[in-house]
């Protein structure tokens, strides 16, 4: 091809690529949104369960709370909802690598 001239079936391979991109983005958001993780806190007291995104779905105790200090249900509390942030970053990482797998960068970009 001499200088200057247009490749046209690169950018036809360029913009197909990048289409597909948009839809693999599209359905990694859609997963982040909705894979949900569950942790508990090193006690067994604490259950997070928490999207791939971040958000916290649901807390929920697995034993009575009557007998423990407050503190103590506190440290659960912040044990389990930083796992739950750890597990969260994990699927995130995960669902990244599995929707994208396949895609290799464009020859000669």
């Amino acid at each position: 091809m001499a200088r200057g001239e247009i490749d046209e079936a690169w950018i036809e391979e360029a913009v197909r690529r990048y289409r597909r991109i948009e839809t693999l983005q599209a359905e990694f958001d859609q997963a982040v949104a909705t894979v949900e993780v569950t942790v508990r806190s090193p006690d067994g007291l604490v259950e997070v369960v928490v999207t791939a995104g971040g958000r916290i779905t649901d807390v929920r105790f697995l034993g009575p709370l009557h007998q423990r200090h407050p503190r103590d249900v506190a440290n659960s509390v912040q044990a389990a909802v930083t796992a739950a942030a750890d597990a969260a970053q994990w699927a995130r990482e995960k669902l990244h690598n599995e929707t994208f797998a396949a895609y290799r960068p464009l020859a000669g970009a």
